[in-house]
């Protein structure tokens, strides 16, 4: 298996390891340009396979500036297109749901085939040459990874197979594929920079402190590994001592035995994957959700929670999927205060975060991808007020 862990310096060495500075957690200006350069040539999650069974299934994602559509054709391939009118731009469709025939443009009435192409256009002889060939939906990457829906909207890079490479094999035994949705995604707006949020999703170290209910019924891996495309997981077990809390008490005793139709250790076990920039995907025997943190301001970012389950209408299944959801509610509020007063502290006069330990080595991986992509971040100060794109341009090309 391919896997990197960044080691902490031993204390002969002067060198700790640093995070990005805190005016990188406020600024405007530095959110357009990562949103530019990290998350649109990301893979991002659409939604399941199994969300888009018929002809004319449809699902959609909403990011800061782009909207996708992913559909069904009715020769049964899966394809995805901008989610926007070729003509005047009009938003074509939201949520998720079904067409029967054609996509419509609510505005004008330009419709669609299932599969991108431009059918039909109301009053079509007030268009002189126009060639309805050219003016199909813009299509949009995708690729499928165990019944997960990928876009990726600009560039190019590894694919979703090449980035999980032996990463895919951990996760397969929880049969991701079975998987339906759970109604609708929980989306969210929290009061923090989406690096605050994927820095907290990012490690296990505040586990034992900010996550008490975990700590009690789990142990876990603290810290993790990481692959060379950004790829990282840790394994949470199910401790042999009953917690002290009855919801996390009752889910430790019921799991293995209900869940008899997967591997013994693959009962007790969680997993916390996550992918670069801002996806972390939590794998658990009963269910599986996706943490999709989405920026939304500079200090503002979306959070896209969709859960999925394997069919199985069990009332024992229903008990343990009912203590699940318990349990990581109140584990989203947790993550919710903490990142929240990190973002207050970031604002905080003469504030610079601290070093990272090594069990942050999954923060330290995307704060290089973000250098990288963002030079400019290197500076410990901001740049003058409408002058950080320049900057950043200039430190790229030199």
């Amino acid at each position: 298996m391919n896997e990197r862990h960044e080691i902490l310096p031993d204390a002969g060495d002067s060198e700790l390891v640093r995070g990005l500075p805190a005016w990188t957690y406020i600024n405007p200006e530095l959110t357009d340009i990562e949103y530019e350069l990290l998350i649109r040539p990301s893979w991002q999650f659409a939604c399941h396979v199994n969300q888009l069974k018929q002809p004319g299934d449809f699902a959609t994602l909403d990011m800061m500036r782009d909207s996708v559509v992913v559909m069904r054709g009715k020769d049964g391939v899966i394809r995805a297109f901008t989610n926007a009118c070729r003509h005047r731009g009009s938003k074509l469709l939201d949520g998720s749901g079904s067409c029967r025939a054609r996509i419509t443009c609510p505005y004008h009435g330009w419709s669609y085939g299932l599969d991108g192409r431009l059918a039909a256009i109301p009053s079509e002889k007030s268009f002189p040459g126009i060639d309805k060939a050219e003016f199909g939906l813009k299509p949009v990457e995708i690729e499928i990874l165990l019944g997960l829906v990928f876009v990726r909207v600009t560039g190019s890079g590894p694919s979703l197979a090449e980035m999980w490479g032996d990463f895919i094999e951990v996760a397969r035994p929880y049969r991701l594929e079975e998987m339906e949705p759970v109604d609708q995604p929980w989306i969210d707006t929290w009061k923090c920079n989406w690096k605050v949020a994927v820095d907290n999703n990012l490690e296990n170290y505040h586990l034992p402190i900010g996550h008490p209910g975990y700590h009690r019924m789990l142990d876990s891996d603290l810290n993790g590994v990481i692959n060379e495309h950004g790829v990282a997981y840790s394994r949470s077990v199910l401790r042999d001592k009953p917690s002290t809390h009855w919801t996390e008490r009752m889910y430790q005793k019921l799991a293995p035995q209900v869940l008899t139709d997967l591997p013994e250790d693959v009962r007790r076990t969680w997993l916390f994957f996550s992918m670069v920039p801002n996806i972390g995907i939590d794998i658990y025997p009963d269910s599986m959700d996706v943490f999709q943190i989405l920026p939304k301001s500079a200090e503002t970012c979306v959070m896209r929670y969709p859960i999925f389950m394997r069919p199985d209408s069990r009332r024992e299944m229903k008990v343990v999927r009912y203590l699940n959801a318990r349990i990581n509610a109140q584990v989203g509020h947790e993550d919710r205060e903490l990142s929240e007063r990190v973002q207050v502290g970031m604002r905080t006069y003469g504030f610079e975060p601290g070093p990272l330990s090594s069990y942050e080595h999954a923060i330290k991986d995307l704060h290089d991808r973000v250098r990288s992509a963002c030079p400019v971040t290197t500076l410990p100060e901001a740049p003058a007020g409408g002058t950080l794109r320049r900057r950043n341009a200039e430190m790229l090309a030199g």
